[in-house]
């Protein structure tokens, strides 16, 4: 079997990545030079796929309070997703056949690329029917978008914003986005950038596993669970976490290996993920917390304390000091400011049972029966069973490999500041948003029974090569071009469904869950004096429908 230079196999049945076994690096700098250049033709792929969906949304002639026309246009999507994806599988299963096979891992690796793109499009096209007729975000200028739009325009505007600890990159983006091309309206704008961010999840979720897996890995055991999380309303800050794991995984990994590099290298990679890990936190900073105690853990068990102590503090210190350039003053605040800011606001989740995270019914719970569902094994269901064995199977057949480890420990980690705060919170009648932490554990917890997978197929590929050296029968297991392509038609159909549940979410409808966030958008006045398209009865007010106060506890 051959592989190409141009970057790591896409077949299920070899990682590429920083846990498979060793094997030569090219010495010639074109071949890094061609391996950057097909990542980026990737990036360009994966994002070119994420506009598609939401661009051919946009003339989809329904109107969006209407059921029937949610599920049409749904079905629509769902129609575009697919043809638009087996035309790239279509693509990698002609290469299989053409000259050889020669360009199958291209085809392969462009197929992954776009396959990820098309899934957050999705979601964002979802985004773009719920939002036809009304130029208002999701919400509109009540809750949480309202004081975005407020602190964003405050920014733009050279005055400090109403919140000195919230983020500062979404209102930068916000308030910059809105004077460049919405004549300073961040109001209109952030519905722009609520599509926008959901588009953008797939591939930037791509992009930062692929540091870690090959392409069809990164996708199937990166990108798909990361689907669980992605959210139209305020995509940046889910994103963020579904970002930062991989990221913190990568360091982990370069500082184990740190030891045996070059120092200009050495320096410029720890630069890099300082640079990055700086933008995530001034992105959003709460993952952070519930992750350093996990990742302090894994870098100390993976520090080079034999092979080079004084690089691996050099390459930690090149992290350091870039992350304070970039973050440093908003760590800062954070320290000070952020030790006396109380979070009193209980919320549905702040009343059940702390030990159940699997599923987060939002701020705005809407008509709720028996929660958490019950479960069959002392009121535990089949899904967290599986979870905790795949925990413990990820943690038997990867102990020695930091994306295991490191992705355990920030579960870990996250759980028990969950319990820690909720522990306190009687004391001190305050909640400090640990209800969050449900969308790390959920997270690290399906990348845990995705490793499972990856790790399992792994041993049936070193298995089936010591077979073929040797000189024994082969295993009954076909080759990896048919495991790539029944990969991708699988994720195909997984993303799809995935997608399509999570664009309906946010169909508008007067039903006190996140569907009334775009529904509340269809009833505010328009800044002209006239009421959206498609407002219920023709008729809207200043601040739009609000009885959505009365689903709340």
């Amino acid at each position: 079997m051959t592989v190409s230079t141009a970057g790591p196999v896409t077949a299920l049945p070899s990682s590429g990545g920083p846990d498979a076994p060793a094997r030569p690096i090219p010495a010639a700098r074109g071949a890094l030079r061609s391996r950057g250049s097909l990542l980026l033709l990737e990036a360009v792929v994966a994002f070119a796929a994420a506009l598609v969906l939401p661009v051919l949304a946009r003339g989809f002639k329904l109107n969006p309070l209407d059921r029937i026309a949610q599920v049409s246009g749904l079905a629509a999507i769902q129609l575009r997703f697919a043809l638009v994806g087996l035309l790239f599988i279509a693509a990698v299963a002609l290469a299989m056949r053409l000259r050889r096979g020669r360009h199958f891992d291209l085809a392969a690796r462009l197929a992954a690329a776009a396959l990820a793109g098309l899934a957050s499009g999705f979601v964002a096209a979802g985004a773009v029917v719920a939002l036809h007729g009304t130029p208002w975000p999701m919400f509109g200028l009540n809750g949480d978008s309202g004081r975005i739009v407020e602190w964003a325009h405050a920014v733009a505007n050279g005055r400090p914003s109403g919140s000195p600890v919230y983020p500062p990159a979404p209102l930068h983006t916000l308030g910059y986005y809105a004077e460049w091309f919405r004549g300073g309206n961040t109001a209109y704008a952030f519905k722009d950038l609520q599509i926008l961010g959901a588009a953008a999840f797939g591939p930037l979720v791509y992009l930062c596993w692929r540091m870690l897996l090959s392409p069809v890995r990164a996708l199937a055991f990166g990108v798909a669970p990361a689907f669980s999380l992605i959210d139209a309303y305020k995509p940046y800050s889910q994103t963020v976490l579904v970002l930062l794991v991989p990221v913190l995984v990568a360091m982990v990994v370069s500082l184990r290996r740190s030891g045996t590099d070059g120092w200009r290298p050495l320096l410029l990679k720890g630069a890099g993920f300082g640079l990055l890990l700086g933008l995530l936190f001034l992105t959003y900073s709460g993952w952070f917390l519930w992750s350093a105690a996990g990742v302090l853990f894994a870098a100390l068990l993976y520090f080079p304390w034999r092979t080079g102590r004084l690089k691996g503090a050099a390459f930690l210190g090149a992290t350091l000091a870039a992350f304070l350039v970039v973050a440093g003053r908003y760590l800062m605040v954070m320290l000070t400011e952020g030790q006396t800011t109380k979070d009193y606001n209980f919320r549905f989740d702040n009343f059940t049972d702390p030990a159940y995270y699997l599923m987060w019914r939002t701020d705005m719970p809407g008509k709720v029966g028996d929660w958490p569902p019950p479960g069959e094994y002392g009121g535990v269901g089949l899904f967290a069973l599986v979870t905790f064995v795949c925990l413990g199977a990820a943690i038997w057949l990867g102990i020695r490999r930091p994306m295991v480890v490191t992705i355990a420990a920030m579960f870990i980690s996250a759980w028990v500041m969950r319990m820690y705060i909720a522990s306190h919170m009687y004391e001190t009648q305050t909640v400090q948003l640990y209800t969050r932490t449900n969308n790390q554990l959920l997270y690290c917890g399906l990348l845990l029974c995705a490793l499972v997978a990856h790790l399992v197929s792994q041993r049936m590929a070193a298995a089936r090569r010591t077979d073929d050296a040797d000189g024994t029968p082969r295993t009954g297991f076909p080759g990896r071009e048919g495991a790539v392509i029944g990969a991708l038609c699988a994720l195909l159909l997984l993303l799809g469904t995935v997608s399509s549940s999570m664009a309906d979410r946010y169909m508008p409808a007067k039903d006190g869950t996140y569907r009334i966030l775009p529904w509340v958008s269809h009833t505010i006045t328009e800044q002209d004096g006239s009421c959206p398209k498609f407002a219920p009865g023709g008729t809207c007010s200043k601040d739009g429908d609000q009885s959505w106060l009365s689903f709340i506890r």
